[in-house]
């Protein structure tokens, strides 16, 4: 689709307005079918004419509920692996969430997560090398995600606006797994100690979070201050992107309310 000019695809949409078919604008243009189609659907989306369908209301538009628990975890989703994007083939922007493939239970969370917060949208996996993607397409995430802008995210500021604040402090734990799902794991550390006489092995649960954006890591650890849980910065290579959660009582509660990824 990425392959066809603007031209191409308006010469086809004024086609299809004139009551073409599909299969003859595809031969017509030499543009494959399942594109022709999919140019339709877009333009007759973007004109309220799918069948069936209705504008999806936005809970920041329109006042449509909202629901917190699951716009909590897909927030902190969206902070570490997400990004919106609207290229000029699409009406509509879309949010994508970047799931490694090796954890599927990872992926259901998230898509959940995305029917939940828009229910009136559809959700759909696009396979990668090594990950999936995670989409929704909506007109409305510039209202739900405002720190969406030009540029990777640490190189702008990032702040939760105050109707966002309030939700992630109804809902921590849920910011909390989507941060960590995201940009954070659960590891095994070990280390060694003389214990009469013989050093032995010990090991320990551990939590890291990694994020390049200080604006980001800052949400982060003001979310576990509020939780109680004790966080240390851990620099490597000179650079302090990593926070690390490693007493016992602050790991147990992670583990109750994150784990590790599936």
């Amino acid at each position: 689709m990425n392959g066809h000019g603007t031209e191409v695809r308006q010469h086809a949409i004024t086609l299809l307005r004139d009551g073409a078919k599909n299969a003859d604008v595809a031969r017509r243009l030499g543009v494959p079918l399942g594109t022709i189609g999919y140019w339709k659907h877009l333009d007759r989306a973007g004109r309220g004419e799918c069948p069936g369908r209705h504008d999806p209301r936005c809970p920041r538009c329109h006042g449509r509920e909202l629901d917190a628990a699951a716009y909590s975890y897909l927030l902190g989703l969206y902070l570490g692996d997400g990004h919106i994007s609207h290229y000029s083939q699409h009406r509509v922007p879309n949010l994508m969430i970047t799931c490694c493939g090796s954890w599927p239970g990872l992926m259901d969370l998230c898509e959940r997560a995305m029917h939940a917060v828009f229910p009136d949208n559809s959700v759909c996996r696009v396979r990668k090398t090594g990950c999936r993607n995670i989409k929704v397409y909506s007109t409305h995430l510039p209202c739900l995600f405002p720190q969406h802008g030009p540029g990777k995210k640490h190189e702008r500021p990032i702040a939760l606006e105050p109707w966002q604040q309030e939700i992630v402090d109804a809902h921590p734990w849920e910011f909390v797994r989507g941060l960590i799902h995201s940009d954070g794991c659960r590891i095994t550390n070990w280390t060694t100690r003389l214990v009469g006489g013989e050093r032995k092995r010990y090991e320990y649960p551990r939590y890291f979070f990694t994020n390049v954006s200080d604006d980001i890591r800052q949400l982060y650890t003001d979310t576990l201050d509020k939780l109680g849980i004790d966080w240390t910065h851990c620099t490597r290579h000179g650079n302090p992107y990593n926070i690390s959660v490693a007493k016992k009582a602050s790991v147990a509660l992670m583990d109750t309310h994150v784990g590790p990824k599936y």
